[in-house]
């Protein structure tokens, strides 16, 4: 799948998470910007205007449903897509994700092809 040229941020406090998604997302030639928590991410999605965000809900300091909220009412990025991460497949936390806005939903530990499919989908990147 060609993602050439899209700027994707990973907003994870999980190390390993943010490492395999930086990997997935750069063999598919995305630009790959990684945030550790709610804020550090606010100042860089300011500054790069990333083409879609993947956020962990699961954070401290501020968390998923927060900083997707943030990102969602601020008028210059209200329509980049973000993509909720979570541990936990519950129907009351992707009811919570589309009360803040999110665009999606996935499970983590997301396979390399979940992840490519889902920044395909919301760039209109139809996948070869």
């Amino acid at each position: 799948m060609d993602l050439t040229g899209l700027k994707v941020m990973v907003i994870d406090d999980s190390n390993t998470i943010r490492r395999s998604a930086e990997i997935f997302l750069g063999q598919a030639g995305c630009q790959v910007l990684l945030a550790e928590d709610g804020f550090d991410a606010l100042a860089k999605i300011a500054d790069h205007h990333p083409d879609v965000i993947f956020v962990d809900i699961m954070m401290p300091r501020l968390d998923g449903y927060q900083t997707c909220a943030l990102i969602k009412k601020n008028a210059r990025l209200s329509s980049t897509p973000v993509i909720m991460l979570s541990s936990k497949d519950g129907l009351f936390d992707r009811a919570r994700g589309r009360m803040v806005g999110s665009d999606e939903y996935l499970t983590k530990p997301f396979t390399k092809d979940s992840l490519l499919k889902a920044v395909a989908a919301h760039c209109g990147r139809v996948p070869r």
